[in-house]
């Protein structure tokens, strides 16, 4: 992507390492890769997306999101290479879960080629600082599968507190929450707004 496109994108937040920017319909060959890997969607019901219009309609969600709520999930580029990484950040959570509703749930989600390099971590301390002093939350929350333990120690690592384990269409979950005076003791990234 060239540096003009990226200069009309709207960024969120800048890492060391990485851009946290709207997910825009160039995204989608990117969120298509992520979206169609089945070790991905390990946690996630095992349901990968079967072709790029699914994809295509999941982009078009997420800018509904952007209008509707003014926060969605966000693309996550590195810095160096201007590829595409994954999605990070938050949803207002409209449905119920977990006798929730109407809550900020931070998620993440990468292509597997960028498991293990700190990059979940990195996204969500940085997300979590936006969350708490551009947008004045009092907290935020976040769950995963109970057998997802890299994504169980992404959210400990960013502060989260486990609060319990739901079921969740089927499957048991844990549920985290963090507030903002629990992270205000605990801010350990220095992320651009």
């Amino acid at each position: 992507m060239s540096n003009e496109i990226l200069k009309k994108i709207k960024i969120h937040l800048e890492t060391e390492r990485l851009i946290l920017r709207d997910i825009i319909s160039t995204d989608v060959d990117g969120l298509f890769e992520l979206d169609s890997n089945p070790n991905v969607h390990t946690y996630l019901g095992n349901k990968p997306v079967e072709n790029i219009d699914q994809s295509r309609e999941v982009i078009k969600a997420i800018q509904q999101q952007y209008r509707e709520n003014g926060i969605g999930r966000w693309a996550i580029i590195d810095k160096e290479t201007k590829d595409f990484i994954g999605w990070t950040g938050l949803k207002l959570v409209t449905e119920k879960i977990n006798s929730h509703i109407g809550f900020y749930d931070l998620g993440y989600r990468l292509l597997e080629k960028y498991w293990g390099k700190g990059i979940a971590t990195e996204t969500a301390n940085a997300t979590l600082k936006y969350a708490f002093t551009k947008l004045n939350l009092l907290e935020v929350y976040a769950m995963c599968d109970i057998e997802n333990i890299g994504s169980k120690n992404v959210l400990e690592k960013a502060g989260f507190s486990f609060i319990e384990s739901f079921d969740y269409n089927g499957i048991e979950h844990n549920w985290f929450k963090i507030t903002k005076g629990e992270w205000n003791g605990k801010q350990i990234l220095n992320a651009k707004l």
